[in-house]
């Protein structure tokens, strides 16, 4: 499983399918006592993160299942905490498929929710679901918000992270230099070490360098080198996030 997790940083989702399927096609939940419906249930988070990161539309129906299973057997084992992790994945899922209230409904019940040690990852994930709803002020004021808790919490990455959404909610609020110190602050802090990461970070400078037709020439390059990226390493629902972007920057 320690494999499977390391493929799954890597996006090498070729290998971390084999490994899933050598391991759950041969097991018989109903055969399994305490420890293998454990391990059992995190093979099926896995196998929900893996469709999750690929993306597609069928990947999220599958993911959503998966981890709708997962969800059960650790409910059934009376572990709150991995019950909780898996409604945070799920919402992450809607989120994905575009249905971005729901979305941001289900992060907002997490936020105060005691099970969960990554509350403040959700109030983040409320933000963002703002900004793509075209609330863009009161984005901020959340994304804010939550990169204030990470500073306090000694979470350098969560912290770039926020800086990178940021950047992005001010682009949308039409605040372009607010945006580019935004996103140079998230390039200069995260660490990108993921093919998911470098490509999230390259597309959301490229979002606003798009903007301004004065950096339209660069926004292309950067967002031609996010599609390489995202195309070698299966990264579906980010190539979609990528023609989207080109296609709403073509209209303008």
């Amino acid at each position: 499983m320690e494999r499977i997790v390391v493929c799954l940083d890597r996006q090498d989702f070729g290998f971390a399918t084999t490994l899933l399927e050598r391991w759950l096609g041969r097991v018989q939940p109903h055969n399994l006592d305490h420890r293998g419906l454990y391990l059992y249930g995190r093979s099926l988070v896995l196998s929900g993160d893996l469709r999750r990161l690929q993306g597609t539309f069928q990947d999220l129906m599958t993911a959503k299942r998966l981890y709708s299973d997962a969800h059960d057997v650790f409910t059934e084992l009376d572990i709150p905490r991995r019950a909780a992790q898996i409604e945070l994945s799920l919402a992450v899922v809607v989120e994905m498929a575009g249905r971005h209230t729901s979305a941001a409904t289900r992060y907002q019940q997490l936020t105060g929710d005691e099970r969960l040690g990554s509350a403040d990852r959700a109030l983040l994930w409320i933000g963002t679901d703002l900004a793509k709803d075209g609330r863009n002020e009161f984005a901020i004021q959340v994304m804010q918000q939550a990169a204030e808790r990470f500073e306090e919490l000694d979470e350098p990455e969560e912290w770039a992270t926020a800086q990178q959404k940021l950047a992005l909610a001010h682009r949308g609020a039409g605040e372009l230099s607010r945006a580019l110190a935004y996103i140079d602050t998230a390039r200069s802090n995260g660490r990108f070490e993921t093919p998911l990461q470098r490509v999230q970070i390259e597309t959301a400078h490229a979002h606003i360098l798009l903007t301004d037709p004065a950096t339209r020439s660069a926004g292309n390059a950067v967002l031609d080198r996010a599609s390489d990226i995202a195309t070698r390493y299966g990264l579906k629902h980010q190539l979609r996030s990528i023609k989207n972007v080109r296609s709403s920057e073509e209209c303008t």
